[in-house]
């Protein structure tokens, strides 16, 4: 696998150094940890705190900023950041208002993110988790507690990040933030396989012709393993798991994102949501508002999510009072 790295480097640490030296008018980093906060955070709040394994870029790194996270804890490729490490990143961003932690269930981050919990209990600081589990492909309705974190994340972040610069106390925030969570899904396809860096071997294997739905943002198995279809049949088949899952009907109103795996291009993720948005129509869906960007990726993996968030007004209020992404809230700082 040919990745532009150097031999025998620690390949997290130079890529947080670079972004951090680049990015040094927005973003301070944590002492000696791959972690960094942002500079421009509101004070005297409820902080949030995002992180995971690193490799999924710009999720999780590319999300603080105005209106979004205050923080970031990096693990590596792959992995969970340490509990030692998240409890320093909470502690660096912690107003006395309290800390919420939100990250994508999985096993390694559970287990991490829970211990740090306990080391800032021993300093008094005041915590609260919501793990994201939309990935509707990955365990059923009655098992969501095992289902995967995947590009529902960035909706999650986006809206709990609103919700803790109102000002409002972590138990309210901790409330929205799970409302949002639970009303989101996504399912995913993958045309081809990612790769970690520094092994000479893809994360999995798939025919020339083959695809598979419901594919793990690690390579883990899907649901089907299939050949290669028209972008519309595609489309027919994740929007139908959605709409079914989510009970979807006429007049919902809903915020859609199409998400790039990492190798896939606009050209056919803007080809996805022309698809997509015949069909919502058809079906008589609102769409509040729609992105289409590689926001939650597996290095060059080929392939595309498609993620629904079903609004109410409470969720469409914060969804509307925070950015995007800080690449956009970068450039109001810079207007200012």
């Amino acid at each position: 696998m040919k990745k532009i790295i150097n031999r025998d480097s620690n390949v997290i640490e130079e890529m947080l150094t670079g972004y951090l030296k680049a990015y040094r008018r927005y973003y301070e980093r944590i002492g000696e940890f791959n972690a960094f906060v942002y500079k421009g955070r509101r004070k005297n709040k409820v902080s949030l705190v995002i992180g995971g394994g690193s490799g999924h870029e710009p999720l999780f790194g590319g999300f603080a900023g105005r209106g979004l996270a205050d923080a970031v804890a990096c693990g590596n490729i792959f992995a969970s950041p340490n509990p030692q490490l998240i409890a320093e990143t909470a502690k660096a961003v912690h107003e006395g208002k309290g800390v919420l932690f939100l990250y994508g269930n999985y096993a390694g981050d559970n287990l991490n993110f829970d211990m740090a919990e306990e080391l800032c209990d021993m300093e008094d600081i005041q915590t609260a988790h919501v793990r994201v589990w939309d990935d509707c492909a990955s365990a059923p309705r009655e098992r969501i507690q095992d289902r995967r974190g995947i590009a529902g994340d960035v909706f999650v972040i986006k809206i709990a990040g609103a919700a803790c610069d109102a000002g409002l106390e972590l138990a309210e925030v901790l409330r929205i933030t799970e409302k949002a969570r639970d009303s989101i899904n996504t399912i995913g396809l993958a045309t081809s396989p990612g790769s970690i860096p520094g092994l000479d071997k893809p994360t999995f294997v798939l025919g020339e012709d083959e695809i598979e739905f419901g594919m793990g943002l690690h390579g883990e198995p899907g649901i089907e393993r299939t050949t290669m279809k028209p972008v519309n049949e595609l489309v027919e088949r994740m929007y139908g798991e959605l709409r079914n899952e989510m009970g979807l009907k006429q007049e919902d109103e809903i915020s859609v994102l199409v998400n790039g795996l990492g190798s896939t291009t606009l050209l056919e993720l803007n080809t996805v949501y022309y698809e997509l948005d015949h069909q919502m129509s058809d079906d008589g869906l609102i769409v509040h508002d729609a992105e289409i960007k590689s926001y939650c990726t597996c290095q060059e993996m080929g392939g595309f999510s498609i993620t629904i968030l079903k609004l109410d007004d409470e969720l469409k209020t914060y969804y509307d009072t925070a950015c995007w992404s800080p690449y956009y809230a970068r450039e109001e700082i810079v207007q200012q």
